[in-house]
């Protein structure tokens, strides 16, 4: 993929242009420090001749005084353009970052499962490091240098027309070899970020690891696949460093040429009279002048390389696209709740909070995991889950919460297809409770709130409360503001448990799916537990997967799955009663040992 130069505009032009006014007072900086660059060989040249030419001591002062004052300005004003441009840079490439990192969470759950959290950040934060770097020295340094070697030759021209052709020659020539080059390691070096990426991936994915690696002696393996996939790191890095040699090598050739050009030129106009010693020395000035722009630019052009990898990367990032999308047209604005809550079902789903209708679904649209789910779960009831692993408990989970579509049927939420609501609508209006509950390296608050500032802490007590959990937070140091650690050490299965169910009665959804969340609790925490889920599931419909026999006693309505359809749905207290039906039959011989 080759990307062209308006690739890289439109991955940067929204968040560069936001700043107009700073960008515009970072061009007047490069504008003014290429004059002065400009202008400085010109006063030494005036030193020069007035020396050879015996003037008086003041004139000579006065000429290196403005010398010496052009470079102090000169470096002033190097110092703000640098400060200026990074700062740009910086902002523009943060704010990339963020529409990164969105962008990811917005895609399908089929995405997340091909791509590890480690390759993600590689690719969101590392990526964006090595752009920020070409926004601020390469953009920069690009502008700034050719800038230069434009000022240099029309001072030239001013000169002797012959002097600037030949070094406006030069400049071109140099240019038109180097650019022959700066694509030449853009495969190699977006080779090498993919690589690294994976690397990453991959190191990530064995520290999670830790345990499981060293109980089951795959340590050696673990070192030995780590070695393997920095050798391919190493592999691309060695073919892309080669590439950039023959760059380097391509501008030491037109440095050499240029500064033989330079001292013959001189040489000759001062030996035919035609300029003089000032006047020569200018002309080896202004390449050595030049000489700094083409090493500077070739430097850049290698850096241009691995960022025009990283670009085609996150280009082709940000051309993913969901496949679970929100209803086309539907442009409804704010965080109204036209869709949360209990609307009026239409006919289609009459009585029902949520019915499915001959719904198909397999991963990738292959090996069906579910076939032909048909059933309706009437508002406030219960509905309990059960089957074996993999019979589509947890797939049919996800569907209700949309992170899948069906391949087949549809699936009904207030008589509405989930396919006709919004995403945001479907997460306000059903609410999914783990086993795993994900908590962040923050305040008790922040992780119940997630990080939502407008819920008071008021309604947070009284959520606490309702479900019975005040002697939960005084049990914590610092009550709401107790710091939590990432992943929820030092926490609790149970008190994670009752975070989670706490969270869930701030949002106050219509729907509730429970995951067996109390499946890895100690008696008396699952007790206090179901205290707090009686108080949550109360008035709201719900659907409880289930492990354990204990979990199934508050079920209005009982579903088994097997091989992905129904095997028996009904009410509790009829298949309990029923002696020929499989639930009943659970009962008999103990859910956990059947259900294993």
């Amino acid at each position: 993929m080759k990307l062209p130069f308006t690739g890289y505009w439109n991955l940067f032009s929204r968040h560069m242009l936001a700043q107009k006014g700073r960008f515009a007072l970072l061009v007047t900086l490069l504008v003014g420090g290429t004059g002065l660059q400009v202008a400085a060989p010109q006063i030494m040249r005036s030193f020069m001749d007035a020396a050879a030419a015996g003037k008086p001591l003041a004139a000579l002062t006065l000429a290196a005084a403005a010398f010496i004052g052009t470079a102090l300005v000169q470096q002033a004003v190097g110092v703000a353009r640098s400060y200026l441009g990074q700062s740009l840079a910086w902002k523009a490439t943060n704010e990339l970052r963020a529409d990164l990192a969105g962008h990811a969470l917005s895609l399908d759950m089929g995405f997340h499962n091909d791509h590890s959290p480690g390759e993600l950040i590689e690719r969101i934060d590392g990526d964006m490091a090595e752009l920020s770097s070409f926004f601020s020295q390469f953009v920069l340094g690009l502008a700034s240098n050719g800038l230069l070697l434009l000022g240099i030759i029309v001072a030239l021209f001013l000169e002797d027309w012959r002097a600037g052709l030949a070094f406006a020659c030069f400049a071109a020539g140099s240019l038109a070899l180097m650019s022959r080059f700066k694509s030449i390691a853009v495969p190699h070096q977006k080779a090498r970020r993919q690589a690294e990426a994976a690397l990453y991936g991959f190191v990530e994915e064995q520290l999670n690891g830790t345990e499981d690696l060293r109980a089951n002696g795959a340590v050696g393996w673990s070192i030995r696949e780590l070695y393997l996939r920095q050798a391919e790191v190493l592999v691309h890095s060695r073919r892309a460093a080669l590439r950039s040699w023959l760059l380097n090598n391509a501008t030491e050739f037109c440095m050499v040429a240029g500064m033989l050009m330079s001292f013959g030129f001189g040489y000759w106009l001062h030996a035919a009279g035609l300029a003089t010693l000032g006047t020569a020395y200018m002309f080896v000035h202004y390449l050595n002048l030049l000489e700094e722009p083409l090493w500077e630019m070739t430097r850049q052009l290698q850096s241009f390389q691995t960022v025009g990898a990283c670009v085609e990367r996150l280009t082709e990032f940000l051309a993913l696209r969901p496949e679970v999308t929100d209803p086309m047209g539907d442009d409804r604005q704010g965080d109204d709740r036209e869709c949360v809550g209990r609307p009026e079902p239409t006919k289609a789903g009459e009585g029902h909070e949520l019915a499915f209708s001959d719904v198909h679904f397999g991963y990738d649209g292959r090996n069906a995991v579910l076939k032909g789910i048909s059933f309706g779960l009437r508002r406030g009831r219960i509905l309990g889950l059960l089957g074996r692993t993999g019979s589509g408990k947890t797939t049919l989970a996800r569907l209700v919460f949309r992170l899948y579509d069906p391949q087949r049927g549809s699936i009904t939420l207030g008589g509405r297809d989930l396919r006709d609501s919004r995403l945001t609508d479907i997460r306000k209006r059903v609410a999914l409770v783990t086993q795993d509950v994900q908590l962040f390296k923050a305040t008790v608050r922040d992780n119940i709130t997630f990080f939502d500032e407008s819920i008071s802490d008021e309604r947070i007590m009284r959520a606490i409360r309702e479900l019975e959990l005040d002697s939960w937070l005084e049990s914590l140091p610092g009550g709401l503001d107790t710091m939590l650690d990432s992943g929820g050490q030092g926490m609790s299965a149970g008190e994670a448990q009752l975070l989670a169910l706490t969270r869930v009665f701030l949002r106050d959804p219509s729907l509730v799916v429970l995951d067996e969340a109390s499946s890895r609790l100690d008696p008396a925490t699952e007790r206090r537990l179901e205290r707090a889920l009686d108080r949550l599931l109360a008035g709201r419909t719900s659907m409880v997967i289930a492990h354990r026999l204990g979990t199934l006693d508050r079920a209005h309505d009982i579903m088994i799955l097997e091989d992905g359809g129904i095997a028996e749905y009904g009410e509790r207290a009829a298949l309990a009663s029923d002696g020929s039906s499989r639930f009943s039959g659970l009962l008999r011989a103990g859910l956990e040992e059947v259900l294993a």
